[in-house]
């Protein structure tokens, strides 16, 4: 292959690659060590979130990014297949150590849609066309004080890091034009 021949994506392996780096949690113990000392907040419940955050933030910026691509719904599909499957697993585990069920898939549907929805009704996110201006908010909401600053921010850097990640990615792997 020469410099100018394009890269031909390959859904299947960005899925793949794309999972792995959701259940990576070497940025979420960073940020956890970023987290001021006197946030007002259950650091547990934050670290929790963060994890929640990030698959929810990597399937949102697969559609995002590829909106309007052949590869949109393939990709798409393949990384929340991954992600059904994976939480399955850790469902059923976690299940069997506690004696209770839990859903770990239902929490991320229902925090991405809640996310979408917080997108959605924020006035400020869509004036700035930023909608990390949302996220962060309804983070800190999520993780018990929607008034902490630095939750916020740390929910704001979360979702604008992957989402920035994942273009790159999608760039590098010959799913996107180079954008103008």
């Amino acid at each position: 292959m020469t410099e100018t021949d394009p890269i031909k994506p390959d859904p299947e392996k960005a899925a793949e690659a794309l999972f792995h780096y959701a259940i990576d949690r070497e940025d979420i113990r960073w940020l956890m060590e970023q987290l001021h000392e006197e946030a007002e907040i259950d650091r547990t419940s934050v670290e929790y979130e963060l994890a929640v955050l990030k698959i929810v933030a990597i399937g949102w910026a697969v559609s995002f990014h590829l909106e309007g691509s052949p590869h949109k719904k393939e990709l798409a599909g393949g990384f929340w297949k991954r992600v059904f499957e994976f939480s399955k697993t850790l469902s059923e585990a976690t299940g069997t150590l506690t004696g209770g069920e839990i859903d770990y898939f239902g929490v991320l549907k229902k925090r991405l849609d809640d996310y979408v929805v917080s997108i959605s009704a924020s006035s400020e996110a869509k004036d700035a066309n930023d909608p990390s201006l949302a996220i962060g908010p309804r983070f800190a909401e999520i993780c018990g004080n929607r008034d902490d600053l630095f939750t916020r921010m740390t929910g704001m850097r979360m979702f604008t890091t992957n989402v920035g990640r994942v273009g790159e990615y999608l760039l590098s792997a010959g799913f996107q034009e180079n954008p103008v």
